[in-house]
């Protein structure tokens, strides 16, 4: 380690710790600026860094550097669930002290990192950002794949593959970027107190930091000292590196406390059935949450071996048109024909776990008013999971609308969820704000949205959109993407995909709570496929990408954290695809049993979806296994140790 007091040097550099990337800093005219150079080549180019505050004239400009030090770290760390059990944290850090603001660089062998640490002022410890300087200048050229920022569906848009120079708004992180051989993904950690960093082309044409705003026109009101979000370019010479990298929960902080309690959760709902019009969320003849068809549900998860149920609709407020009664819904009065307490004895008589349900329309204000209230009503019913909602376009809080993604939105969500673990209950939240990482901090925050899932199935979904998941929204963590939807067929609203396909996204969209969305009678009707479903776990100790393009095709092996047992999904777009997948990842010396879930020869995404194989052989590590997939369609697979 180095430090050098003030000097009049106006550039240095960090490398990562095998030198393929270096981060050069320089100050130029009192304005910082950072390049990245990936094995000799440039992929950032001179880049701006900094902020505008309001009120403060010239605060990036006219600085000098008064200190700079540089440091090394390694450490294995592990995570309680997920794609993978042990993340490598190894980087080179780059601390800049300017007379304005500290810097902060970390340099990882597929990661560059950068935060600020503002400083108090004389007088001034409270500021407002008007707006935030970060640049990423890349190739205008570069290809990207995106969707669109401060729309009416937030993050629930299918994505667009375009050339950086074509983006005319502003769009959501992660932002995918293929620029010469390189993949790119930008995106944020430790996302706290601050609003959303969305992305948009200045006059200068470089991408820049478009901070989500609050209603007052500002990008953030902060108590001073403050550290920001980190700033991560994920850096990949493949798509399918970019998978794996899981940096993005090594730039946030270990828990904070004991969450031993944690646990995955695969679960069943009380939610599909309306989907396809069996039942209603609304009271009345064909209101789905009675406890009459809870315990249905109950019985049947329990046969299945599925140790989750989500019932939604159950409390007043799903009168008529719900979407404008979200300033009046209460989150303790159970509608006349659910007795929740008796449902929540039952189901723990069953072993199985309730999901309770909080939709509130982002009325956030009205939320915030029951949240103890509600989270110990569930908390007494021996409730450990919730599945929270924010439906609106935007969020009313403190009377006024905001973005979900604001400063207010974040630091609501962020709420929710610190308040879940003090009552040792575990959230899934649906029209969230994006990962950042915080699920390292927060064990309990299972998974989100975040994302078009399969409530867009019917055709609003092309085939592409799954296989581009695992390359974008992916790289922000799990999704709870309401997987295993057998009814492929049904006439009111079917997936265009073929059924192994809905075997398959058990194992491509991995995450904490993993919902098996069908009903109960279509489980039993294939019995032979609810086999997989029920056996494929949630937390993996190993994650493997055998093959995989953006919006083409993807396949994945991931290993049980429980067992040596592995997991093999795969999905493809419209185009049929051979594959001859290598498994070298399994241990030598060892022989396996792979059970193959196959589309049929003649099955189809469009014309016959529920065509099917099922096919048993055994294998080992020197093995090749050959799948077919079908338009449309997967492949999923289920290895287990011959002994």
């Amino acid at each position: 380690m180095f430090k050098w007091a003030e000097t009049k040097i106006s550039e240095t550099k960090i490398t990562s710790p095998s030198g393929k990337i270096v981060l050069i800093f320089r100050l130029h005219n009192g304005a910082p600026y950072y390049k990245v150079l990936l094995n000799g080549t440039e992929i950032i180019a001179r880049s701006k860094l900094g902020f505008n505050l309001c009120g403060v004239k010239n605060y990036n400009s006219r600085q000098r550097i008064l200190d700079i030090s540089t440091s090394t770290h390694t450490e294995t760390i592990e995570l309680p669930w997920g794609e993978t059990q042990y993340i490598d944290n190894t980087y080179n850090e780059l601390t800049v002290k300017l007379t304005k603001y500290t810097l902060i660089f970390r340099v990882f062998d597929n990661v560059v990192a950068l935060c600020y640490q503002l400083n108090p002022m004389k007088n001034i410890k409270r500021v407002s950002v008007a707006e935030e300087l970060t640049e990423f200048n890349v190739s205008p050229n570069a290809t990207t794949w995106s969707i669109p920022a401060y729309e009416l569906d937030r993050y629930e848009y299918n994505y667009r593959k375009q050339p950086i120079q074509a983006l005319t708004k502003s769009v959501h992180t992660p932002l995918t970027i293929k620029s010469g051989s390189t993949f790119l993904a930008i995106h944020e950690a430790a996302l706290y107190d601050y609003g959303s960093m969305t992305l948009k082309l200045n006059h200068h044409g470089h991408l820049q930091a478009d901070i989500t705003p609050l209603s007052d026109g500002t990008k953030a009101h902060l108590n001073l000292p403050f550290k920001s979000p980190w700033r991560l370019v994920m850096l990949g010479e493949s798509a399918l590196e970019l998978t794996t990298n899981y940096t993005m929960y090594a730039l946030n902080q270990a828990p904070r406390g004991d969450f031993s309690w944690v646990k995955p959760l695969k679960f069943m709902g009380i939610w599909w059935a309306m989907y396809v019009g069996e039942y209603t969320w609304a009271p009345g003849p064909r209101h789905g949450a009675t406890t009459k068809h809870a315990r249905a549900y109950i019985d049947a998860a329990a046969k299945l071996g599925i140790k989750g149920l989500l019932i939604e609709g159950w409390n007043d407020g799903w009168e008529g048109d719900w979407l404008k009664n979200g300033q009046t819904t209460n989150f303790t009065s159970p509608m006349a024909d659910f007795d929740l307490p008796a449902v929540a004895r039952y189901a723990e008589s069953r072993g199985i776990e309730l999901v309770g349900h909080h939709e509130t329309v982002g009325f956030v204000d009205n939320y915030t008013s029951q949240l103890e209230r509600a989270y110990n009503y569930y908390a007494a019913n021996h409730i450990n999971y919730i599945k929270t909602g924010y439906s609106g376009s935007k969020m009313l809080i403190h009377g006024r609308y905001e973005y979900h993604h604001s400063q207010l939105g974040v630091n609501h969500y962020q709420k929710t969820v610190e308040l879940a673990a003090k009552k040792h209950i575990c959230i899934d939240i649906h029209e969230p704000i994006k990962g950042t990482g915080i699920e390292r901090t927060f064990p309990n925050l299972l998974t989100r949205e975040g994302a078009r899932g399969q409530e867009y199935e019917g055709g609003a979904l092309p085939i592409s959109h799954a296989c581009t998941l695992p390359f974008t929204r992916m790289l922000a963590g799990g999704m709870d993407y309401t997987c295993g939807i057998l009814d492929v067929d049904n006439p009111t609203k079917h997936p265009n995909t073929t059924i192994v396909r809905q075997l398959a996204y058990f194992i491509t969209f991995a995450s904490g709570m993993v919902m098996a969305a069908d009903r109960p009678a279509i489980y039993q009707k294939y019995q032979d496929l609810a086999e997989f479903i029920k056996n494929v776990p949630v937390n993996f100790e190993r994650t493997v990408p055998l093959a995989g393009e953006i919006e083409k095709y993807y396949i994945v092996a991931r290993k049980n954290r429980s067992n040596n047992q592995w997991f093999i999904g795969g999905i493809t777009d419209e185009h049929a695809r051979n594959f001859e997948l290598k498994l070298d990842f399994l241990p030598p010396n060892t022989t396996f049993v792979a059970k193959l879930y196959q589309d049929a020869k003649n099955a189809n995404f469009m014309t016959n979806r529920s065509a099917y194989e099922i096919a048993e052989k055994t294998v080992n590590s020197s093995d090749i296994l050959k799948v077919c997939l079908a338009p449309g369609g997967g492949v999923a697979i289920h290895l287990r140790p011959l002994s």
